[in-house]
């Protein structure tokens, strides 16, 4: 039996582990505006009610099967474009207009939404669980300009795109990477595990030589994986940190969308806002340099870890973590049904 003969979860399309998954963009979503959205199989409606908001339900009326994404919301509620079968944020219906008895409808299940970094997420668990969408540990605490990159789709599964920004093996043979990264393991939480560079800046030229005075102990490089499938890339010299967020989600296809978000500290004043701009700018550079010669190997790749060797020591290590991971996901144990008092005065 090789060694990914005994992988059950890593890699695999049919395991999705608990998390918070990023959605859609915020400004997508406007103040009363509905619009569909997928994860995974699940078709979505996901609406922004007039307390701001967003909330999201399953999107199709257990009446006829009409998509609620065309229907028009109401409050923080929304009706359906049909027969205006109306359903409030928990996916109770609460109003029927031809009604004038109550009857049993069956609930819409609702999840879980939350907004950070510019995008809507979606949690994929127990709804009651209050874990909080990631944030870079350097960064907590405080108030952060970000900026949202290009969404993008991949030919591989998430585990495998974050496999490679801790897969030091490799930064020499695509990156042509001069420095000898050795990425030491810690484990946060049952969820979370991080990544640190041990090794000092190489000192095999001048430049290097002269740079290593930014730098009080190792060369800064520190990744963050939050359910295997969002992470964190921390870079720069000691006086100025650069931040990477790269939220990965599967599809039903088993390709990986992503969405790279640039993050910093938030800084006072018209000069604070200027240097922030630069600053994210040099992020978006310093992320085009480590995807650049990845996306040709992405597009073709058949993933099957069989042959580990010392180098993937922080693989190894990523995907024992990952493999301990729960699968609770949007599981319903039973239907919900739930009386509908019309209201008398709403007409077709």
């Amino acid at each position: 039996m090789s060694f990914a003969d005994k992988i059950k979860k890593f890699g695999h399309s049919e395991f999705v582990p608990d998390g918070w998954y990023w959605l859609i963009s915020s400004k997508e979503l406007k103040l009363g505006q509905a619009r569909p959205a997928k994860f995974l199989n699940y078709d979505l409606v996901v609406y922004r009610g007039e307390d701001n908001e967003v909330r999201a339900l399953d999107a199709y009326c257990p009446h006829m099967g009409a998509h609620l994404c065309d229907g028009k919301v109401e409050g923080n509620s929304i009706r359906c474009p049909f027969h205006f079968w109306k359903f409030n944020a928990d996916g109770v219906c609460e109003d029927i207009p031809v009604l004038k008895e109550p009857v049993k409808v069956e609930q819409l299940k609702k999840y879980k939404c939350g907004e950070k970094y510019g995008l809507i997420w979606i949690w994929y668990g127990d709804n009651e669980s209050t874990v909080e969408i990631p944030v870079v540990p350097e960064l907590e605490g405080f108030t952060l300009d970000c900026t949202l990159g290009k969404p993008f789709v991949k030919e591989c599964h998430p585990n495998v795109m974050m496999i490679n920004a801790i897969d030091a093996h490799h930064f020499r043979s695509v990156h042509n990477l001069v420095a000898d990264l050795e990425m030491e393991p810690k484990i946060l939480s049952d969820s979370c595990i991080q990544f640190s560079n041990t090794t000092p800046m190489p000192q095999k030229n001048w430049f290097l030589r002269w740079a290593t005075q930014f730098y009080a102990k190792a060369l800064t490089y520190e990744l963050t994986y939050w359910w295997g499938h969002t992470g964190s890339v921390m870079v720069g010299p000691d006086f100025l940190h650069f931040y990477i967020i790269f939220a990965l989600r599967p599809n039903s296809e088993g390709k990986s969308e992503g969405q790279t978000i640039l993050v910093t500290k938030q800084r006072s004043g018209v000069t604070g806002a200027l240097f922030n701009k630069i600053v994210l700018y040099l992020t978006k550079l310093v992320g085009n340099y480590f995807a650049t010669g990845d996306t040709l190997i992405f597009s073709r790749i058949k993933f099957k870890f069989k042959t580990p060797i010392k180098a993937d020591r922080a693989i190894l290590h990523f995907v024992d973590h990952y493999e301990k991971l729960s699968q609770n996901g949007f599981a319903v144990k039973e239907k919900e049904f739930k009386s509908c008092y019309p209201n008398d005065q709403m007409t077709l």
